[in-house]
């Protein structure tokens, strides 16, 4: 297999940010057990600081993050592995305010997204968000209803402020 070429050196920021990282690395021979026992599914958004919001450090917490934050069948997993496996005793799904999954419409991002990438998207989900009160509401119902994860993890739904920084919860 041939390497690109036209990616070489599209990483190298990076790379040196990580070897300066490594220097202080101080998290080897952790266990990945989550130390606080919290779960976290969020969205992907580059304003949230999933840790940092909650006052946690590396290995508190397990985090799923996915666009709108929404507990999909990979969160589920996710998170029943958390509480089977990893500690994971509270679960807060958290989306946010100005999230852009709640600002178009399904057949509006294929659009945007076909046009941009010159192919066709139509087949593409975006799992847009129409109401995210409900959305909110239902995530919560099939974390709590979820028959892997016992009515003694508690789990809650909050919604993010981007430009505040302050949990609400919801539910």
């Amino acid at each position: 297999m041939s390497e690109n070429p036209t990616a070489t050196g599209d990483f190298d920021d990076l790379l040196e940010a990580n070897r300066a990282f490594a220097q202080t690395f101080d998290l080897g021979g952790f266990d990945g057990i989550a130390k606080a026992g919290v779960a976290l599914v969020t969205c992907m958004d580059s304003r949230i600081d999933p840790l940092g919001m909650l006052g946690l450090s590396p290995g508190d917490a397990k985090i799923f993050r996915n666009p709108g934050g929404r507990v999909t069948a990979a969160a589920l997993e996710a998170l029943v592995l958390g509480v089977h496996l990893l500690n994971v005793q509270r679960i807060l799904v958290v989306p946010h305010t100005r999230c852009a999954m709640t600002k178009h419409s399904e057949a509006e991002l294929r659009e945007v997204i076909s046009e941009k990438s010159g192919t066709d998207a139509s087949w593409q989900g975006f799992h847009v968000i129409a109401d995210q009160e409900a959305a909110l509401k239902a995530d919560v119902m099939a974390v709590r209803s979820h028959p892997l994860i016992p009515d003694t993890v508690a789990v809650g739904g909050f919604l993010y402020d981007v430009d505040s920084g302050l949990l609400d919860r919801r539910i």
